[in-house]
């Protein structure tokens, strides 16, 4: 209880200093020290309600899902395993930001890494919530979506059977621990129950959130000071565009319920291999997600995460642009 004050007393200092800092004279700040602090506002903002659901999800998963369920829930075949945690993900609403603990949580009861992974890599990708603003914000076309689903998919399998042949073991840099939460009997009243997966939940939320801090914020620092139009300017052919749309996915850490409407405004001026690399790949890892990630996994493991997501979705689309199936 007394950690809970301390981190309570400290969140709140730091809200009352940015209130204060905000309601200083703004003319005397640069302005492009005012465009950072509105890019980070706004994708704090923006990230904040999923990570609530996902430490609530991840609490609900700690006090009420036992490993005695994952071992009946999880097939044994570790391509079955993965193919499942794929087909979960894709049915389950979640920002890429608030799936980070849910995974954590989920691996902690006995969710092998790869079926984690493909069910981390599809939450926020393919879920009903993504697919319909991807529907509407390409007017209403089905095309643009139905490959987002379909090759997004196909995407999570291949970079997660790749996981489970390259790594072994959960892969997080130190096992979670909550030294102040008792161990509950299964004969706990469902208020207990509750209670303590509400500690659990402000644990998980405590945890994770300065990694989305600091995740947020170099976001808006590479926003500010690196022009988007000079990016935009390299991508002259299918590659380079490619490769322009997906740093930009990921600079830009865009919320997945939300992106479609980003992709769609670049339409006219990329191929729709490269809006396929930006809807695919900033779902998946973004510069916010990163940081959340090495809060929980080792360095090296969040490395190759990043690299074989990138080049897996650069490599598939470009191999399908020039095959003419795209």
């Amino acid at each position: 209880m007394g950690q809970f004050i301390y981190r309570s007393t400290t969140w709140s200092i730091l809200a009352i200093l940015l209130l204060l800092a905000l309601a200083m004279n703004v003319s005397t700040l640069h302005t492009s020290i005012l465009n950072l602090n509105t890019i980070f506002l706004s994708i704090l903002i923006e990230a904040l309600p999923f990570v609530l659901i996902g430490v609530l999800i991840a609490g609900f998963i700690q006090i009420f899902i036992t490993e005695a369920h994952i071992q009946r829930w999880i097939p044994k075949n570790k391509a079955l395993s993965i193919i499942m945690g794929c087909v979960v993900g894709a049915l389950f609403p979640a920002c890429e930001c608030g799936i980070v603990p849910i995974v954590r949580r989920l691996m902690t009861k006995g969710v092998p890494l790869h079926a984690a992974m493909g069910f981390m890599l599809t939450g926020p990708l393919i879920n009903p919530i993504v697919i319909l603003s991807t529907y509407m914000a390409f007017g209403n076309d089905l095309k643009i979506a139905g490959l987002r689903m379909l090759l997004g998919f196909c995407i999570a399998v291949i970079v997660a059977l790749m996981i489970g042949v390259f790594f072994k073991g959960t892969q997080f840099k130190k096992e979670p621990f909550h030294p102040n939460h008792t161990h509950l009997t299964t004969n706990a009243s469902f208020f207990a129950k509750l209670l303590h997966m509400l500690q659990h939940a402000i644990d998980e939320f405590f945890d994770m959130g300065k990694y989305l801090i600091i995740g947020a914020f170099l976001a808006a620092f590479v926003q500010t000071y690196i022009s988007t139009k000079t990016l935009v300017s390299i991508g002259n052919d299918l590659p380079s565009s490619m490769l322009v749309m997906m740093g930009l996915a990921y600079i830009l850490s865009l919320c997945s319920e939300a992106d479609a409407f980003i992709g769609a405004s670049f339409s006219a001026m990329f191929p729709s291999p490269a809006i396929l690399a930006f809807l695919i790949f900033g779902p998946m890892v973004d510069l916010k997600n990163t940081m959340m990630l090495l809060g929980v996994f080792r360095l090296k493991f969040v490395i190759w995460l990043v690299m074989l997501i990138a080049t897996v979705v650069y490599g598939s689309l470009l191999l399908l642009a020039h095959g003419g199936i795209l």
